[in-house]
């Protein structure tokens, strides 16, 4: 007689039970691998420049220690620079993915919906009318940012907040701002127009530690935010009424999502500037690298860091000149927007 072997019938539950730790097991490992290249590139940072120190002498500094040379080099020019450039990054990264999450619309970046506007025509004012320097400045951006975030939101609410209103109302917004930095920029002194323009363009370049100590505070405050949003933002994505069906308190978690990524946005902004096109690719790429279904913003704020400091790098050592990292992100940026903007008029869908 043959023996009859039996095979296992899996459930559709173990079916679904093993994709979803599959999944699990590749976004940690994608995670580790992006976090140990945000490392890397953070150590290059430090160590290489017109002069190279060892990772001793980098190590001492750190650690306080008097390295002569590497103690003001490293100490007071790289580490700050560095560190804001992670920072940054991940800031950018982290609202940009919240807004086309929540949009469900890879334009609905600040890049393109009024806030970055708002946060440069501010600054483009106080440095150009009112003849404010560092922290004045900063804080005028922060201010417009969010003040800019609370009229597009206003203006886009009737009965809830839909995505396409809101993004046609931030570019209209966003227009209206640059011609009014525009507008700045003619009537602007020579000497001012340098400054004016470094702060626009989004450079890491004297960097200091009262940069960074905001920044660093605002995402304290509104990352873990942020992250207690990110179920019912990844809900929201199926539509708002699926999710409320699921649960999810819409309007509020929209607001909140909202406050706390524009916060983000203008604390970066006023850092470090504009930098182009970092929220706008860091979600997307993400999403490319980690699959969709699952929340993008630590997998987003991860390649916002490594698109900054790479762009920095690039920057620095790259070319026969030396650029902003905002120039470099926006010659990365520029392409893949021309290819969204193809392919969806090719599929005649909608972005």
């Amino acid at each position: 007689m043959t023996a009859l072997v039996e095979t296992p019938v899996r459930s559709a539950g173990d079916v679904v039970a093993r994709g979803r730790r599959r999944r699990a097991v590749r976004r940690a490992a994608v995670i580790a691998v992006m976090l140990a290249l945000v490392v890397v590139l953070y150590v290059v940072s430090l160590v290489y420049g017109n002069t190279v120190y060892s990772l001793g002498e980098v190590w001492d500094v750190i650690r306080g220690e008097t390295v002569p040379g590497a103690s003001f080099t490293v100490g007071e020019l790289r580490l700050p620079r560095a560190t804001l450039a992670v920072l940054a990054g991940a800031a950018f990264g982290v609202g940009g993915v919240t807004f086309q999450t929540m949009l469900r619309n890879p334009l609905a970046s600040p890049d393109f919906i009024g806030i970055s506007s708002g946060a440069s025509a501010a600054a483009v004012f106080a440095i150009i009318t009112l003849e404010m320097t560092g922290t004045a400045v900063s804080l005028m951006a922060i201010t417009a940012a969010l003040a800019t975030a609370l009229v597009i939101y206003v203006l886009a609410f009737r009965d809830g907040v839909a995505g396409t209103r809101l993004i046609l109302i931030g570019i209209a917004v966003a227009a209206m701002l640059d011609s009014v930095v525009s507008y700045l920029m003619l009537r602007a002194a020579v000497w001012d127009l340098q400054t004016v323009m470094r702060w626009l363009t989004g450079s890491l370049n004297n960097a200091s530690w009262d940069q960074v100590r905001p920044l660093a505070l605002a995402l304290v405050v509104a990352g873990p935010v942020l992250l207690a949003q990110a179920r019912g933002l990844t809900l929201m994505q199926q539509g708002d009424d699926s999710a409320s069906a699921l649960g999810i308190r819409v309007e509020r978690t929209r607001l909140v999502a909202i406050v706390a990524a524009v916060t983000l946005i203008a604390f970066a902004t006023a850092a470090a500037g504009p930098i182009a096109f970092v929220a706008f690719l860091s979600g997307p790429i993400a999403a490319r690298i980690i699959g969709g279904g699952t929340s993008l913003m630590i997998p987003a704020a991860l390649v916002g860091s490594l698109l900054v400091l790479t762009g920095d790098l690039l920057g620095q050592f790259a070319f026969e000149n030396r650029y902003p990292v905002g120039v470099i992100t926006g010659v990365l940026g520029a392409p893949y927007l021309v290819y969204l903007l193809i392919r969806t008029n090719r599929s005649g869908g909608s972005l």
